[in-house]
């Protein structure tokens, strides 16, 4: 049975707090794990959560700060000594490539698994597997970032009383969905569209057009909230958004589900971010990221 869900392994800015760790967070996709932004103290976080390094098929980190990135050497070095059997992907700015590589060699260690570096040098499509299109766009930060999306490709629902209707069942119905026609009848008759599910994935940036880009039409959106409203001057200047604009930019974008996170140790009062969200007009499925939490991509449409 497939399973879709998102697990948060840290969501702290900057540095770690006594509740907080650094970011991590993974996205399980049916049998696919992607680990995004891993730092500090990731790995013990994964053993706290239940994640294996066999879970992890891609790491994609959006940039080269350490709050995002300094798990690397630790989660690299755990998928090589836990002898994962398959290739793991990692994409990460394509400017950042030496920080990538230092981290990997940060000591010595035995490589047993091949790992494939692939940096990103451009927005749109990284790679593609069976059931996703992996996806990424510059945001504006002071270092080189990118948020990365995936898409799941579009399907069909058949709808059992149009079958039936034409009198086509058992074998006839996978033939009428391989070859669009089937005696006359074609598949737009006898079924609809599905549309297939979308995440994204956007952190320390400032509002932009890669924000909207990967935010578009997404059924969860996990972006970073640092600042609260009253402190946008100090988000714009060190290139972060606050909760108005995050959940303004998920409203505009027809978002299902809202994940906020990364928030700034200045904040003591989680609540403050869900209030913020709702007074900037996000209607939907809102959630304040927690350490350890586990979040259910919505049923699709």
């Amino acid at each position: 049975m497939s399973v879709r869900e998102l697990v948060v392994l840290g969501t702290a800015s900057q540095v770690p707090t006594r509740h907080r760790n650094h970011n991590g967070y993974l996205l399980r996709w049916d049998g696919h794990g992607l680990l995004f932004d891993p730092g500090e103290g990731t790995q013990r976080q994964m053993l706290r959560a239940g994640v294996a390094a066999h879970d992890l098929n891609r790491i994609c980190v959006t940039h080269f700060h350490g709050d995002h990135s300094l798990g690397l050497a630790g989660v690299i070095q755990r998928i090589n000594l836990d002898r994962v059997p398959h290739p793991v992907t990692a994409h990460y700015p394509a400017s950042g490539e030496h920080f990538f590589e230092r981290l990997r060699y940060a000591t010595a260690y035995r490589e047993t698994v091949r790992l494939v570096q692939r940096p990103v040098t451009a927005d749109g499509e990284l790679d593609r597997s069976p059931s996703y299109v992996l996806e990424a766009y510059r945001l504006s930060h002071p270092v080189e970032s990118y948020g990365y999306r995936l898409v799941e490709p579009d399907a069909r629902r058949m709808l059992p009383e149009r079958l039936a209707a034409h009198g086509i069942s058992g074998p006839d119905v996978g033939r009428l969905l391989r070859l669009g026609e089937l005696n006359g009848v074609t598949l737009d008759e006898v079924s609809e569209r599905r549309r297939g599910q979308r995440f994204a994935f956007v952190m320390d940036t400032r509002l932009c057009e890669g924000v909207h880009t990967l935010a578009e039409g997404a059924d969860m959106l996990v972006i970073e909230s640092t600042f609260l409203d009253e402190d946008t001057e100090l988000a714009v200047e060190h290139g972060h958004l606050t909760a108005g604009q995050a959940a303004g930019v998920a409203a505009r974008a027809g978002v299902r589900h809202l994940v906020l996170t990364h928030f700034s140790q200045r904040y003591a009062d989680p609540t403050e971010f869900e209030r913020q969200a709702r007074a900037a007009g996000f209607t939907g499925e809102l959630t304040i990221a927690q350490d350890l939490l586990r979040v259910a991509l919505p049923k699709r449409r």
